[in-house]
């Protein structure tokens, strides 16, 4: 499904990673990837990409820092000259905008949250563009449902509300060059980030109680093969779309019975 594609992964940081397992579905189904890390998270992304089928090479990237959008362009030239698609698995808002703190929030962590949350979406969609050419290519974003309000998640629902628009204005303006953009809106999966997220067990439990298919917080895969397929030739028709990976939560109105 991917063979022959060059693919930039971003947010490996365990093998619990959603990210992880879009790299290890990529590289097996024929794709050559790189990852992306950045200061100390940086050697959780070494020891993780060892596991990998085959560990690929790490590159600096801090998305709020300018510099290394620059170096990591050069460094794609350099390798490979193209890209074919990338991952956009990055998300992150301080401790004091999530948790049931909404109205307490200073507006600095709301700053943070979208900066570092949707606006990279589309500094990642700027650097990585015009290494796809005329052939175009395939971006995809992590998501998590921004159409309604959610428990302890706060501003970082907010952010990922920004990320959907995002992705809207980035497909407008994207498309005429062939790049693709695309989010995968996916129900909780226990990874270091949902780690971070105050109540987290609480919007898990939600699953249980409304997916019709049922839905396992341990089980990334099902994330990771709706992700290979947007990056892959066969969404070749797909751009401006959010897909729900969440075994159809999102589509109940309520809780269902027993």
């Amino acid at each position: 499904m991917l063979d022959g594609k060059r693919l930039l992964i971003t947010g490996v940081l365990t093998k619990g990673s959603i990210a992880y397992s879009v790299a290890e579905r990529a590289q097996r189904s024929g794709a050559e990837i790189v990852l992306t890390g950045f200061g100390r998270t940086r050697r959780m992304t070494e020891r993780a990409a060892k596991g990998l089928p085959d560990p690929p090479p790490i590159f600096e990237l801090d998305v709020n820092n300018p510099d290394d959008f620059t170096a990591l362009v050069e460094e794609l030239e350099r390798r490979w000259g193209r890209v074919d698609g990338a991952l956009h698995a990055i998300a992150f808002a301080p401790g004091d905008a999530l948790g049931g703190q909404f109205l307490s929030a200073p507006p600095e962590s709301a700053e943070v949250a979208f900066r570092t949350s949707a606006f990279s979406f589309k500094a990642l969609a700027e650097a990585l563009a015009p290494l796809m050419g005329t052939e175009g290519g395939s971006l995809v974003g992590m998501d998590f449902d921004a159409s309604v309000a959610w428990p302890v998640y706060d501003w970082m629902g907010v952010a990922k509300a920004a990320l959907e628009s995002v992705s809207r204005y980035l497909a407008r303006d994207l498309g005429p060059s062939g790049v693709r953009v695309n989010l995968v809106s996916a129900g909780p999966v226990e990874t270091p980030a949902a780690g971070g997220i105050p109540g987290f067990d609480r919007l898990a439990g939600l699953w249980r109680e409304q997916a019709p298919l049922g839905w396992d917080t341990g089980d990334p895969s099902p994330v990771a093969d709706a992700v290979c397929f947007l990056l892959s030739d066969w969404a070749r028709g797909i751009s401006g779309e959010i897909l729900h990976v969440d075994g159809g939560f999102h589509a109940m109105g309520a809780p269902l019975g027993p």
